[in-house]
């Protein structure tokens, strides 16, 4: 079997976002009176979006669900005015995406971030075009793992999982690529340590994105 798309997660996967996370997560810790984190810590935080981020953020005798609510309303508006400071795509990144567009394969972006800073983020790191499609969170589909949005974009760029390689850095990505039937692809410069990956289903783990391209042609699964 051939591949003929691949999607991929955003934060970790494609670009180092970490330090514009925390930045915007530490102003809101601030504004509404808690410690901020150190930027490292955020790394075993996200990937769930926002509103489990702004939890696991608090304090553990401030977390509640309407504290959250508020700091992750507070934390999205922040980043949305500033969210590429410090985030770079990773090296080389850039290079697989262009081949794979040059090879004729769909590529898309699926990730909890919400929808418009999710296209805020590619749209001032990639070039146009570079991508079929960027999904970020909407009201109408449940963020990853659930596979809903990743049957969305299946459908929209008209694949399916079979022939899909799912891309990501961390656990949520690949229980996503499974719950799909996508085949699950992990990246080793990301958030999340490989045991983690492993342990969540990884097919193949990859130290650098040039090795994705050798694994458009995969034959057993």
């Amino acid at each position: 079997m051939k591949i003929t798309c691949v999607i991929f997660d955003l934060d970790g996967t494609l670009v180092d976002t970490l330090e514009d996370i925390a930045a915007s997560m530490n102003r809101a810790l601030a504004f509404r009176g808690y410690p901020a984190r150190p930027p490292e810590d955020y790394a075993a935080l996200v990937g769930w979006g926002i509103r489990r981020l702004a939890f696991l953020a608090l304090p553990e005798g401030a977390r509640d669900e309407e504290t959250a609510a508020l700091l992750a309303a507070d934390a999205a508006g922040f980043y949305a005015e500033k969210p590429l400071i410090h985030s770079r795509p990773y090296p080389g990144i850039a290079a697989v995406v262009a081949e794979l567009k040059g090879r004729k394969i769909k590529t898309a972006v699926l990730t909890n971030k919400p929808d418009p800073v999710a296209a805020l983020v590619i749209h001032g790191l990639f070039s146009p075009g570079s991508f079929d499609l960027v999904l970020g969170e909407t009201p109408d589909l449940p963020r990853k793992p659930d596979p809903a949005s990743t049957w969305e974009i299946l459908s929209r760029l008209d694949r399916i999982p079979r022939d899909t390689l799912f891309v990501g850095d961390s656990e949520i990505d690949m229980e996503t690529a499974h719950a799909a039937r996508c085949y699950a692809l992990g990246v080793s410069w990301g958030y999340r340590d490989r045991a983690v990956l492993e342990a969540a289903g990884a097919g193949r783990i990859i130290e650098s994105p040039e090795e994705l391209l050798p694994l458009l042609d995969i034959r057993s699964r």
